[in-house]
């Protein structure tokens, strides 16, 4: 029997280039030398036209997500990676969540996720996902960032950091100036993360957002954690596009996933990157081997 860890591999949304990165990074030599990889999408019959939006190619991504996740949940694969899906086919779909990260929560029932971008360069962890802008200040509760720095430290020493030094990215510029262009930092960061630093957890800031990236990228903190969506995901697409790799904290099972998403305006050419895909099955495979320990 191989010692080697089984990786689901989720082909995504069937209409965009998820397949073709999902089938290139399953025969990659160096995805081979790491794990088993196990490819999962629709049936080999069914035919989605390339770069079409549907509610079937919706579907069928969810189809192959479900299944891969059972299949971790039996032990039948000790990880699962996924191609990218498209948001707009899953509401087409009839599916409410809007991404894999609510999905996946969903799926295992667990309490609370968050989402990370891992890369060599710079961490990023996200207190708030796929809300509107205009939805941010109120979705950032006190609860809710302490429930995110307490994760990321949490979870942060699988990665290789055993004493994770986090920094938390203020919401306002300047990080609010104290209270002169918002009271978020005062009202909601600063008190959660004194609660955490209570329980022995490093983490410090609020600090400007337009810095704290810098900093971390210069080795002064492990991680970040950023207030919404963009915040956090442009600094580390602009270091690292293509080999970050977009991994869910707080879940029962290891999920990775790749850092861009479904091009079709690329799609059914056959010039897709596969990098991305690639550094998600392998950090999948890491993640699934440490788990054993």
């Amino acid at each position: 029997m191989s010692l080697k860890p089984r990786v689901a591999i989720t082909a995504g949304d069937p209409a965009g280039i998820g397949p073709e990165v999902a089938g290139r990074a399953a025969t990659d030599a160096r995805v081979l030398a790491a794990c088993d990889p196990v490819l999962y999408g629709p049936p080999p019959e069914a035919t989605f036209p390339a770069g079409v939006l549907s509610a079937d190619a919706g579907h069928a991504a969810y189809e192959a997500i479900v299944r891969a996740v059972e299949d971790a949940q039996r032990g039948a694969v000790q990880a699962v990676a996924t191609a990218p899906i498209n948001k707009e086919a899953f509401r087409l779909a009839g599916l409410p969540w809007s991404g894999h990260t609510e999905l996946l929560a969903h799926l295992t029932r667990a309490p609370f996720v968050a989402m990370m971008f891992h890369s060599e360069a710079l961490r990023v962890v996200l207190a708030t996902v796929h809300v509107p802008l205009s939805e941010v200040p109120p979705s950032l509760t006190r609860e809710r960032m302490e429930l995110t720095i307490a994760l990321a430290a949490r979870e942060l020493p699988r990665f290789g950091i055993a004493n994770p030094r986090i920094a938390v990215a203020g919401l306002n510029p300047h990080a609010g100036e104290h209270g002169l262009f918002g009271c978020e930092e005062q009202t909601v960061i600063a008190p959660a993360n004194a609660a955490c630093r209570d329980r022995a957890i490093d983490v410090s800031g609020p600090f400007p957002g337009d810095t704290v990236f810098v900093r971390a990228r210069h080795g002064e903190f492990d991680a970040v954690v950023a207030c919404y969506h963009d915040q956090g995901l442009i600094p580390v697409k602009l270091v690292a596009f293509g080999q970050a790799v977009n991994v869910t904290l707080g879940l029962p099972i290891v999920r990775t996933s790749v850092d861009h998403g479904t091009a079709f305006d690329i799609a059914g050419r056959g010039v897709a990157d596969p990098e991305s895909m690639v550094a998600a099955v392998l950090l999948a495979a890491r993640l699934a081997i440490s788990s054993r320990s």
